[in-house]
């Protein structure tokens, strides 16, 4: 769920129980600022949505060196 910093600003406590279930992302004049977010999110969910992100056939240190070499 995207909102505006205002739209938090007045509905604070309705966003803060929403965050719970939910990714809320506050956006101010349209560019994302924030992100609220659950502290108990399942962690091994995140890990599993990374997988393969990085190709099997090269080390963490090749896959550093490529995105340094991107930035």
């Amino acid at each position: 769920m995207s909102i505006t910093a205002t739209e938090l600003k007045s509905n604070l406590s309705r966003y803060l129980l929403l965050a719970a279930t939910e990714d809320v992302f506050i956006t101010r004049n349209g560019k994302t600022i924030a992100k609220l977010t659950s502290p108990y999110q399942n962690k091994l969910d995140i890990v599993d949505s990374l997988y393969g992100s990085i190709p099997s056939d090269i080390t963490m240190e090749e896959a550093r060196e490529e995105r340094l070499d991107k930035i």
